[in-house]
C-alpha cells in the first residue's frame, strides 16, 4: 500500500510528500497480445461488412436511376 507521508531530508532540509493512492476495483489489465487480437478482429470485420454491403447494393454503377425525371407529387420532378 504505497499510501502515507513520505519525508526526504538531504543538506539539512526536509520535505515531505502526502500520498493518496486508491486501487481500481474494476481494472483488468490488457496485454499487447490482446490488444493486437481486438485490432486485427476489428479490421476483419469491417472488411465483412464492407464487402456485405457491396454486394447487398449491387455491383451496377454509371446507371441512372429508375425514378429519374419521373413525375412525383403535385407535379414534383425528381432530379438526383
Amino acid at each position: 500500500d504505497p499510501r502515507g507521508l513520505y519525508v526526504c531530508e538531504t543538506g539539512g532540509q526536509r520535505r515531505s510528500l502526502q500520498v493518496h493512492y486508491r486501487m481500481c476495483q474494476n481494472c483488468i489489465e490488457v496485454d499487447a497480445p490482446t490488444v493486437s487480437g481486438i485490432v486485427i478482429a476489428d479490421l476483419v470485420a469491417t472488411l465483412f461488412l464492407a464487402v456485405a454491403v457491396y454486394c447487398v447494393t449491387g455491383h451496377d454503377r454509371g446507371h441512372t436511376s429508375r425514378g429519374e425525371g419521373r413525375e412525383g407529387p403535385e407535379g414534383c420532378a425528381w432530379h438526383l
